[in-house]
């Protein structure tokens, strides 16, 4: 079984997922008009003042700081240190050129999980991958694939993984026994999650911007005192990236080094392409409302997780100096950690332990989130079987804190990487709904209106589509 799954990893994150993954993204960048560069400020746009919600969903804001909760985790401190290690500064670029792209595709499908939502027997918003894989393709057999593995790997496992981050680092930095810090977790990840959706939206729409917003104040005060080495350590990483500067600070990997370790840490840390985000995009009341603008909100979220919060990490393992791109040179949280303790002195690890129990923790709530809503998918979204999801999931929490995550790790990057080839295909298949609602959107925009989508006036997209959630008084649902 082992070999079965370490053969699927090699080949789908070696070869299948890293080039799909990049491909589709520029794919839709070029399909879509380059909508991310021509219409960056609409990014923004949507999401300053989205407040508005209804009894049916959350609001845009809430599922921005939930999907950035399932994104931003461990991988944008250790992921972004083991991309420098094995690929060298120029990593980071290629690191940027892949968020970018990748902007395209979470756009393309958390718009379309917006067009494909369904009310649920709570009359509450529920929609994903599966629900525009079975609505909008035709076919369920993709969608129950796709549910199953992201209840797998986002549901259960990676609940694990992040435990374990954190039961390891609060142990390193303050002696804190792995049970204690696996039941106490469990215990708060509990009250958040049994109180569903909406409870993981307001933890996570309170936690989120206060944790990214100390760690990027942590790497602003790390710039401010490096400010004249900046420039030359910008100058560093695009020259690496084309092989300019590969032998700078001892790294002898190449060009290809950094592209490929540049491109699959990337992709792991905003997960553009991977269909976790639209699972919670699909759950909020979008302001303008269109499938688009929601679109865009996760589109921005892509650009906070790799372009702000990763390069912010980059930076500061850059500016300290500490990298030894030798076989015994430290890796991961471990060179992370050493970097900070570089510019903060011995505050760095605890700082970095701190950043990684809300990082992991908003992880594992905004994670659950999304298994709740394939589980509904599934037909199972009754509270029997939620409850049997819900204490699975806190049983993962304690067993990671204690156990090594390295085997079923390896199984959860499996699941996750056939959830998201399903994914890729379904996107690519809908393509052109949404060109057509793209179109739609900023033709309203140009005319100086407020993006509305109506079912009515789009008869060619007559399928699989709910009317009664597109076809109704936006401000009547409000009140």
């Amino acid at each position: 079984m082992t070999l079965i799954v370490d053969f699927l990893n090699s080949i789908l994150w070696g070869y299948v997922l890293v080039w799909g993954l990049l491909g589709v993204g520029v794919f839709f960048t070029i399909r879509l008009g380059f909508i991310q560069f021509r219409h960056f400020p609409e990014y923004f746009r949507v999401i300053i003042g989205s407040n508005n919600t209804s009894p049916s969903g959350i609001s845009p804001l809430q599922a921005l700081t939930i999907s950035l909760a399932s994104r931003v985790g461990t991988g944008n401190l250790a992921g972004v240190a083991v991309a420098i290690y094995l690929g060298g500064p120029g990593a980071i670029f290629w690191m940027w050129m892949v968020a970018l792209v990748g902007m395209a595709t979470a756009y393309a499908e958390s718009t379309l999980a917006q067009l494909y939502k369904v009310r649920n027997a709570d009359s509450q918003y529920r929609g994903g991958p599966a629900f525009y894989m079975a609505n909008g393709v035709g076919s369920r057999a993709m969608g129950y694939a796709f549910s199953i593995c992201l209840i797998l790997s986002f549901g259960l496992i990676f609940s694990a993984v992040q435990s374990n981050s954190i039961s390891e680092s609060m142990t390193a930095a303050f002696g804190v026994p792995g049970i204690a810090t696996g039941v106490a977790l469990a215990a708060v990840a509990g009250i958040v999650i049994f109180g569903g959706i909406r409870s993981i939206a307001k933890v996570a729409e309170r936690i989120v911007p206060a944790m990214a917003g100390i760690y990027i104040l942590v790497a602003l005060y790390v710039l401010v005192v490096n400010i004249t080495e900046v420039p030359a350590m910008f100058a560093l990483i695009v020259k690496s990236a084309f092989g300019f500067e590969q032998a700078a600070g001892g790294f002898t990997g190449g060009i290809m080094a950094a592209l490929m370790n540049g491109v699959k840490r990337g992709l792991f840390s905003n997960e553009a392409g991977m269909g976790s985000a639209p699972n919670i995009a699909a759950t909020a009341v979008p302001d303008p409302h269109h499938p688009s603008s929601q679109g865009l909100v996760q589109g921005l979220g892509v650009f906070i997780d790799t372009l702000v919060i990763c390069t912010a990490t980059a930076l500061m393992i850059l500016l300290s100096g500490v990298v030894d791109y030798g076989p015994d040179g430290a890796q991961g949280m471990v060179l992370t950690q050493n970097a900070l303790s570089a510019h903060i002195g011995a505050a760095g690890p605890a700082f970095i332990a701190i950043a990684i129990l809300f990082f992991a923790f908003t992880s594992i709530i905004g994670n659950y989130s999304y298994a709740e809503n394939a589980m509904e998918f599934l037909g199972l979204g009754g509270r029997m079987p939620l409850l049997v999801l819900k204490v699975a999931a806190m049983a993962m929490v304690i067993w990671g804190a204690v156990q090594p995550v390295s085997t079923v790790f390896n199984f959860a990057d499996a699941s996750m990487a056939v959830m998201a080839t399903i994914n890729l295909v379904a996107i690519v298949i809908l393509s052109g709904t949404v060109r057509a609602l793209t179109i739609d959107y900023f033709k309203q925009r140009k005319a100086g209106k407020e993006p509305l989508f109506r079912f009515a006036d789009h008869p060619n997209l007559d399928k699989g589509i709910d009317p009664t959630i597109w076809n109704r008084d936006v401000a009547a649902e409000r009140e």
